[in-house]
């Protein structure tokens, strides 16, 4: 572990840090911008005797964030900032998300334990391909790298060529990513004959996008390395609020740096342990720009508080099923896309890439296309089971289109899963 004595605290102290800290964030905000303390209630540091009492604050969203363009909510001069990294959507403001120095360090200390989590020591060569540009996820690697002390190549995203080339001649035993790019490094690698297990490749640490446990398995057993599902968002402080260990048994959340809640996604409702939900987080340690209650949109649930296998006694949550502005509701069915890749990836002649087109007939009636790649040959019984399986576990009834692996366009970042024309 990289700090034993924080990553094995017992619950009830744990506990104890938690409601501290909650103050202490209170507190601050309180001191360092009134409108924000405002919009949070104005509660009294000293009023929130137990972390249950917390619910009662109003829910921060995305929205609000917004809304607060460039650094409405911040709680620091702007003298003080050290960087900053930003969070983009496809309408309205950007999200800033300013750091002091305290800030990165903070971010620094919880990706390494991540990257000791992994099983990633000083001694590893950690080859990082995330953007390090606005986006979070290079940077974070390149700090907690830099923390552990491992050689890191940081050749950001894209050039996949160039990807394997280094991967190979420098000895890369770490490759980080979002959660797809292991995909293009496959349909590359099968291109140029390359073989992962020539490589001293052994650890995979990939998010930022929802992947199956079925996807897992597919890259896990292509590329022979052993992945990690590591959580983060730029709102709360970037890449590293947790990692799930080598027990695979759910994400262990750094609880002495966030405080987790699972709501009802409709109502806000706090939800109790296992039941799924909306992941809601209250940053403990940040200072430039502190969340109170802070709506991710990310559906999942609370696995256990108990200690796990790995020693550690930082709660665990199950890896993330979507996002509650992702679900598609189609013909009155609610569904996430990550149902229908776990369904499709179960079939061996079916590639990685697929895409969902929802859009409206002549007569203003919704329609769905689900176009999907054959890995080689895809037998028509196989394709009608697949087109059974659609209706039997998720209720649709869609014919999917099977094409050659390579047809769907493949951008540069994250995977286009989804495109609903109904909006346009």
């Amino acid at each position: 572990m990289w700090q034993r004595d924080c990553e094995t605290m017992e619950r009830d102290q744990l506990e104890q840090l938690q409601l501290a800290r909650v103050g202490e964030t209170i507190h601050h905000i309180q001191a360092h911008n009134s409108a924000y303390y405002k919009k949070v209630g104005s509660p009294r540091a000293d009023s929130i005797s137990s972390l249950d009492a917390l619910q009662a604050l109003p829910l921060l969203t995305k929205t609000d964030l917004r809304a607060a363009y460039p650094f409405g909510l911040a709680c620091a001069p702007q003298s003080e900032f050290a960087r900053m990294q930003m969070s983009s959507g496809t309408t309205g403001n950007p999200v800033i998300c300013p750091y002091t120095r305290a800030d990165i360090s903070q971010w620094a200390e919880c990706m390494a334990r991540c990257f000791v989590a992994a099983g990633v020591t000083r001694d590893d060569v950690i080859q990082i391909t995330p953007s390090f540009g606005l986006p979070n996820g290079g940077f974070g690697f390149h700090y907690g790298a830099e923390l552990l002390g491992a050689f890191y190549v940081p050749i950001g995203p894209g050039r996949t060529l160039l990807q394997l080339q280094l991967m190979r001649d420098l000895g890369a035993t770490v490759i980080t990513a979002i959660a797809t790019y292991p995909l293009r490094l496959i349909e590359a690698a099968r291109e140029e004959h390359f073989d992962f297990r020539q490589t001293k490749l052994r650890v995979g640490i990939f998010g930022s996008e929802i992947w199956s446990d079925q996807l897992r398995a597919r890259i896990q057993a292509e590329m022979g390395i052993e992945t990690f599902d590591i959580i983060g968002m730029t709102e709360t402080g970037g890449v590293g609020m947790g990692i799930d260990c080598a027990a695979h048994q759910g994400n262990h959340v750094w609880e002495d740096h966030y405080l987790v809640e699972i709501v009802d996604p409709k109502t806000g409702a706090p939800l109790p342990d296992g039941h799924e939900g909306e992941l809601v987080v209250t940053t403990l340690t940040r200072q430039a720009m502190p969340l109170l209650r802070f709506r991710t949109g990310d559906v999942t649930r609370v696995i256990s508080r108990a200690r796990c296998e790995c020693g550690r006694t930082h709660l665990r949550i199950d890896r993330f099923k979507g996002r509650t502005d992702d679900m598609i509701i189609y013909k009155g069915l609610n569904f996430y896309p990550s149902q229908i890749e776990q369904l499709l990836l179960r079939h061996d002649g079916v590639a990685h890439d697929y895409q969902i087109v929802l859009d409206h007939d002549a007569q203003g009636n919704e329609t769905m296309e689900l176009v999907v790649e054959r890995a080689g040959f895809l037998a028509p019984l196989e394709q009608e089971r697949i087109h059974r399986e659609l209706y039997d576990y998720i209720g649709l009834s869609v014919t999917p289109q099977f094409v050659a692996a390579g047809t769907i366009a493949r951008p540069v970042g994250k995977a286009v899963r989804v495109i609903d024309r109904r909006k346009t």
